[in-house]
């Protein structure tokens, strides 16, 4: 007859004879699992082994989905601790994000959190009217103070004038004095806007990279 390992599933050829008349116990070589091995001979033998194997191989297809499902809510856990932990990064470094990567600041506004790529902050602004002639002006004074905790480079000042909807109908550019800033230092700028829209009705104040302002002008010098 041929006895199966029900542990191992491994295979031996054994004479009836060896089994008897009343069965026998067994022992395994390769793996040392003992079992019983019936006196009918090889048809017991086969159905007594059969149903071993089949319960072998369910206790390994279980123990599988268990290593299987264990694997994958590591893994998931993992991909979420690493998301988060990027997510946070985004989120308390992103003055630093958006200083190499200037066009994720619409993305933050967008999502209502500001940055303040710049470290600088505005003080008292005031605006006046005036006429430089028989042409009006308006012009845009100010003060901005560095809260950084170091030097900075002073960036442009842009001026935007809104309609009362809101609308831009008008924008300049201011450069700030000194052009090197250091921690906890005020620097001033002025910004004049000839022929200001008759629609003008408030300020819109920003900061942004000197390239910026000079692409948008058009004009290298100020």
């Amino acid at each position: 007859m041929i006895l199966t390992c029900p542990d191992c599933e491994t295979q031996y050829f054994a004479e009836d004879s060896t089994i008897g008349d009343s069965g026998r116990t067994v022992k395994c070589a390769a793996c040392g699992h003992s079992w019983f091995v019936g006196p009918k001979g090889a048809v017991q033998g086969a159905a007594t082994a059969a149903g071993a194997h089949e319960a072998y191989r369910l206790k390994v297809r279980e123990r599988r989905r268990r290593k299987s499902r264990a694997a994958a809510l590591t893994a998931w856990s993992a991909t979420a601790a690493a998301f988060v932990v990027i997510l946070s990064g985004l989120v308390l470094f992103r003055a630093e994000v958006v200083d190499r990567w200037p066009e994720s600041a619409t993305t933050y506004a967008a999502l209502g959190m500001d940055v303040n790529r710049f470290g600088l902050e505005f003080l008292d602004t005031e605006a006046e009217r005036f006429f430089d002639g028989t042409t009006p002006i308006l012009e845009v004074r100010g003060a901005v103070a560095n809260r950084s905790g170091a030097t900075q480079s002073a960036p442009r000042v842009r001026v935007n004038l809104l309609d009362d909807n809101g609308a831009q109908v008008a924008q300049a550019f201011a450069q700030v004095s000194p052009s090197s800033i250091p921690d906890n230092a005020t620097a001033t700028f002025a910004a004049r806007i000839q022929n200001p829209p008759f629609e003008s009705f408030e300020l819109e104040l920003s900061f942004v990279p000197a390239d910026t302002a000079l692409a948008a002008t058009g004009n290298a010098t100020e």
